[in-house]
């Protein structure tokens, strides 16, 4: 063996002590090879398993020299007087395991470069996701994986996992101060790997493991663990939809949306009602819903989250797709089918809050991290979850830069905020005692704000062909504005007035309906204050409130009619259109998480026709222009009879570009035929019935189904022309006129005359 000098200049005490106790403030100043006092070389390990450690030059494979065992716990090192310049090596390692040669950890220089950890520290980084988290990566030669982590508060942290034995004293981690980052490579390591953060906080107390913020991948929960991933090569198939998915969510254009839950759509009964994997449901989801006639599918989240129960509305691993049906790879076939397909793929985005499992972001470093400390601010009181610092810049760079991963990385085409009312307000669903006014007295959150304006510019900036919706349920202003005409930047905002006045509305006995009216009508007063898309969310058929069928009054007949009524109003509404899966079959019970969607209905006419007619409206709202070229537009919309409470009946136009482009609209919503109902139009000559809900085919009582109608010179409703119809029971018909004025005239009494809500 090589002579050594005093152990104290090989491994002085205080550093032994403080790497076996996984204290040591720079473990790369001390584990690896340096350069000893005397110019030589001195090489330093800690393996805690380790009986036996050989130093092995890495370039010949032939050991160099054994290691004293300066400490029980471990702690290696050897003296080379014969060697000045620093060369690679590795150990071989003699544990319970065998003999098997390992690299070293701290031979590595630094993994972040200067510039990525000023952009970090800054929150200007917009594609941090490529530097943080869990990297596979080749060092030197050396295969492994590049770790880092922002915890600028922390004492120590290091990697853990079975690679380790989740042993924090291996792999403590390189800090760097002014970023608060820290980073390590670790040869040997693939994808695959478990891994999770220990973290000691500032005063010496080890906190809960955590899992990796950045994560692209973590086990299934109950298990917590991270899985190393990486961004992998995808090979797409996708080029011709994302050359012109742009076309599909402008506002001129027909966009209906169906919400999913993946783990509910359909159960695999013969494997004890399993879930579907991403895989099987792109030959699964993805064909029924191009047969629908959607033009996109909204996931519920799919980022990781640990309680079942929360349908992904409190999540951990905001990079990970959900593992419960896949891999991330596996995730991107499901987009790439859905694709090829023509449907383009909305996912639920919850940035509003996440939950304290302690495996999450509280008190991730020791400290009020991601959180505001104070719980005014910090704490949800409704759900029991926590609030995003958005005002802290890593914290806002965090939350920016996965909004760009969704689409950069699994070609997302739209991001549907959660509960951004929640966010924009400080007293949302708070008593007047429990809040912090900003600092100009007011409730609005001032931070949370900037960031949801940001976060749609830098969205639209680097994807315009993209969406972003929110779910705002308040009144607050230009919610689809851009913002630099001081909007929020969204493309769309749901429209939750319209939906629950119109739930409310059907709710009630049709004898009842003519005394709440306007329940029906007043959402055209404000229709086109914003680019609305009209939700009939999971939210309206959760929490006891029954199926959308279910709340229909009156007995089945009458509840079918009622619905497929309402859907027609929906889908001829002015806005673009959501439902959720099972809505389309009339679902007869609420929707549970852990069950399937009630398929075996389809086998009743019912159901079966219900489920026709959503097909049939999505390719009328499709293929008539005029029912979606100015959806969030004025000059789309004009009442006909807006007023004829006494019937319970609405009757409107909606236009086109051209006059050859006009329908009417009229929707009985009472289980009485009304006979020779006369209803004013802009154009004389025949009109021919395009679309009918009361046909025998969904369920109807086959009354007014289709054909012509001939026109009459009756003035009525202001205009010079008018029709007599028998319009059916709780029944809406969409008319088209056969002879339209050509284009560039209006014609007598056209379709760009002035409205009127009253009957003649």
């Amino acid at each position: 063996m090589n002579p050594t000098p005093d152990n104290a200049a090989v491994a002085p005490e205080a550093d032994v002590a403080a790497i076996v106790n996984a204290d040591h403030p720079d473990p790369f100043s001390f584990l690896g090879m340096h350069e000893a006092a005397d110019g030589a070389l001195v090489v330093r390990a800690f393996q805690p398993r380790g009986h036996r450690l050989e130093l092995v030059d890495a370039a010949t494979g032939r050991p160099v020299a054994d290691m004293a065992r300066h400490h029980e716990e471990g702690l290696f090192a050897v003296h080379l007087p014969d060697r000045t310049q620093f060369f690679p090596y590795r150990f071989r390692l003699h544990d319970p395991d065998g003999v098997h040669d390992v690299d070293d950890p701290y031979r590595f220089g630094p993994l972040l470069g200067d510039v990525d950890r000023h952009l970090l520290a800054e929150g200007t980084h917009l594609d941090s996701y490529r530097k943080l988290g869990a990297h596979p990566a080749t060092q030197e030669g050396v295969e492994g994986v590049s770790f880092a982590v922002w915890a600028p508060n922390a004492r120590r942290v290091s990697v853990v996992g079975p690679f380790n034995h989740w042993d924090g004293r291996v792999h403590p981690m390189r800090f760097h101060p002014g970023s608060g980052l820290w980073e390590i490579f670790v040869p040997g390591l693939g994808q695959g790997t478990y891994y999770k953060y220990e973290i000691k906080a500032s005063d010496g107390t080890l906190l809960a493991l955590k899992a990796d913020p950045y994560a692209f991948y973590a086990r299934t929960p109950p298990e917590t663990a991270s899985v190393v991933w990486g961004l992998s090569d995808y090979a797409w198939s996708d080029q011709a939809w994302m050359e012109r998915r742009g076309a599909t969510v402008r506002t001129d254009s027909p966009m209906t949306v169906y919400e999913v839950h993946l783990g509910s759509w359909v159960r695999i009964p013969e494997e004890g009602q399993r879930s579907p994997t991403y895989r099987e449901l792109a030959h699964r989801l993805v064909p029924y819903v191009r047969d629908m006639g959607f033009s996109h599918i909204e996931l519920m989240p799919v980022s990781e989250f640990p309680f079942e129960g929360s349908w992904g509305y409190q999540p951990i691993g905001l990079f990970a797709p959900t593992s419960r049906y896949g891999t991330p790879d596996d995730f991107k076939y499901f987009v790439d089918a859905c694709h090829d397909a023509g449907i383009g793929v909305i996912v639920d985005w919850v940035v509003g809050h996440f939950p304290e499992d302690p495996h999450g972001l509280v008190y991730f470093d020791g400290t009020h991290l991601y959180e505001h400390a104070d719980p005014r601010r910090g704490r949800h009181r409704d759900w029991g979850t926590l609030i995003y610092n958005y005002g802290r810049p890593e914290v806002s760079n965090y939350l920016l830069t996965n909004a760009l991963y969704w689409m950069d990385q699994f070609h997302i085409d739209g991001l549907r905020v959660d509960a951004v009312a929640s966010m924009l307000y400080l007293d949302y669903s708070r008593e007047d005692d429990d809040w912090v006014p900003n600092e100009y007295g007011g409730n609005e959150n001032l931070e949370a704000i900037a960031f949801l304006r940001r976060m749609n510019e830098r969205v639209y900036d680097a994807y315009p062909d993209t969406v972003t919706v929110a779910e705002e349920s308040t009144s607050w202003p230009m919610v689809s504005q851009p913002t630099y005409l001081g909007g929020l930047g969204f493309g769309y905002k749901w429209n939750m007035g319209w939906m629950n006045d119109t739930l409310t509305y059907m709710l009630h006995d049709p004898i009842h309906r003519q005394h709440h009216h306007d329940e029906l009508t007043f959402g055209l007063l404000y229709a086109f204050h914003e680019n609305f898309l009209l939700p009939l969310s999971h939210d309206e058929v959760v929490h006891g409130k029954g199926s959308l069928l279910d709340r229909m009054p009156g007995d089945r007949w009458q509840k079918f009619g009622n619905l497929r009524a309402y859907f027609a109003f929906q889908w001829t509404h002015p806005g673009k259109k959501l439902i959720f899966m099972g809505d389309e079959i009339a679902q007869e019970r609420e929707w549970k998480h852990d069950e399937s969607i009630d398929w075996h209905l389809l086998e009743d006419p019912y159901h079966a026709g219900m489920q026709a007619l959503v097909r049939d409206l999505n390719h009328l709202y499709r293929d008539t222009p005029a029912l979606h070229r100015h959806d969030c537009a004025s000059d789309g919309f004009e009442w006909i009879d807006a007023s004829d409470n006494e019937s319970s009946t609405i009757s409107f136009l909606r236009k086109g570009d051209t006059p050859a482009e006009t329908v009417a609209v009229v929707i009985n919503f009472t289980p009485v035929v009304r006979h020779g109902y006369r209803l004013g139009v802009p154009f004389g000559g025949s009109w021919t019935i395009a679309f009918s809900s009361d046909c025998e085919a969904y369920g109807g009582a086959g009354v007014t189904t289709g054909g012509a109608v001939p026109g009459d010179q009756v003035p009525w409703h202001g205009r010079p022309h008018s029709l007599s119809l028998d319009v059916p029971p709780l029944g809406a018909l969409v008319l088209k006129p056969d002879d339209p004025p050509a284009a560039g005239t209006t014609g007598p009494g056209g379709a760009s005359g002035t409205a009127t809500t009253a009957s003649s």
